[in-house]
């Protein structure tokens, strides 16, 4: 019995010649409550590309359990867990850069924190204040995204603001507007909350083409 259990586990480790499914890091498996904008926000792509790649031009359209690609070209790959059928990604031109906006400040207060410091993401900038003070849209927009799906940034609202341009509102208490929602400069959609070190304070980012900039290069000076 003893060598039969020893024979059983070794099998066991050994998947007993079963397949390996390796790990793609160029996919990701769409979970309950993401959208195309969350999943692009995540790995630092430009969502209209990754559109593009998985045939699907608008974020509605994926469900949980499907595969979306983060690079052109990937084939797709018998999966279980995967309920898409959409055809092979293809690798499409990108759509032309379209200027930034005109912006304003998101919430009065210090920025404590500059882009690329710490703590917080590294990714935009840190602006204290008050717990419960208003958040405002920096541009004119849309929002893409509004909940707290994405890790480290607390209760998040994204905006799209053009083909080009998104900002992101972190660390709210709460959120006033939902996705789909059409909001003007200087409209009110959150209040803030804390962030780290339990600090009343909002993570603000400004993004161009999935990527992170400085947001004081498009921020009015005070």
């Amino acid at each position: 019995m003893r060598a039969s259990a020893l024979v059983l586990i070794a099998c066991l480790l050994a998947a007993c010649g079963a397949p390996n499914v390796g790990y793609d890091p160029n996919t990701h498996i769409v979970r309950s409550g993401e959208t195309l904008f969350s999943i692009a926000w995540r790995y630092g792509k430009d969502p209209g590309d990754v559109a593009r790649w998985n045939n699907i031009g608008d974020g509605s359209l994926i469900h949980p359990g499907d595969v979306i690609y983060l690079a052109p070209g990937r084939a797709p790959k018998a999966s279980p867990r995967t309920s898409s059928s959409r055809p092979a990604p293809k690798s499409l031109p990108k759509v032309p850069t379209q200027p930034p906006p005109p912006w304003s400040w998101p919430a009065s207060g210090r920025v404590s924190v500059e882009f690329g410091g710490k703590p917080g993401t590294g990714t935009g900038i840190l602006i204290d204040g008050k717990s419960g003070q208003p958040i405002t849209a920096a541009a004119s927009g849309r929002v893409v995204y509004a909940g707290s799906g994405l890790i480290g940034y607390g209760q998040l609202i994204i905006v799209k603001h053009n083909d080009t341009y998104l900002s992101a509102y972190g660390y709210n208490a709460s959120l006033l507007v939902k996705e789909g929602a059409a909001i003007k400069k200087g409209q009110r959609i959150a209040t803030m909350g804390e962030g780290p070190e339990r600090k009343a304070r909002l993570h603000f980012e400004i993004r161009r083409n999935g990527k992170p900039v400085n947001p004081r290069q498009y921020l009015p000076a005070r």
